[in-house]
């Protein structure tokens, strides 16, 4: 019977982590179609079995490399969205912290914006679904200010979170660590522009 890959390795440090490391830093060193399985694995220091068994194939762990990110700001757009809270207030945060959190992984949006086209039409349709879901929470923060008259109607809602996220996904071509301004500053301002296009 064929052994099962150890969760962890020497140092404890869960496989599936080391490989996603591995693949993260050599997709956005040299590209993700200019990446081996065999670079992959010598990296990240286990077997192609282990790469295999948790991933089952370089396409799956392109699609973890975004899948892990949106699923981070899916829980946080949740909590921000339920909160006790103004809807103003809900908004700009979560406008903010999308912000914060693709800068906090910035590799992971640069290496899947460049590499999506990449994906297998399954799992690009499976990516379009995920991200579409995540925009239709947020779209409904935006309706719901509207229909208070706590936003301006003027702009379809659609048309506001289109405005809001080309902002976002451009972020990894132009924003550098130790630049003039802190991850927390440019959320502010692009929070801040999307509620000043809003208001009444």
């Amino acid at each position: 019977m064929a052994a099962v890959p150890r969760t962890t390795d020497g140092d404890g440090a869960p496989v599936p982590q080391r490989l996603l490391a591995a693949a993260t830093r050599l997709f956005a060193e040299q590209g993700y179609d200019r990446t081996s399985v065999q670079e992959i694995v010598e990296a990240a220091g286990v077997t192609k079995g282990a790469l295999y068994h948790y991933f089952g194939s370089k396409d799956d762990l392109l699609h973890e490399v975004y899948a892990r990110v949106l699923r981070l700001q899916q829980e946080r757009l949740e909590v921000f969205a339920g909160a006790d809270e103004p809807v103003e207030k809900r908004l700009r945060d979560a406008a903010a912290d999308v912000v914060v959190t693709t800068i906090d992984n910035l590799d992971d949006a640069a290496i899947f914006f460049r590499s999506m086209h990449h994906l297998s039409p399954e799992k690009n349709k499976q990516v379009r679904a995920e991200r579409r879901r995540y925009h239709e929470r947020f779209r409904a923060l935006v309706e719901e200010g509207q229909r208070e008259g706590v936003f301006s109607t003027a702009t379809p809602a659609d048309l506001v979170v289109d405005y809001h996220f080309g902002s976002v996904h451009h972020l990894s071509t132009w924003y550098r660590p130790g630049g003039p301004l802190s991850p927390q500053e440019v959320a502010d301002h692009l929070a801040d522009l999307l509620l000043r296009a809003l208001r009444p």
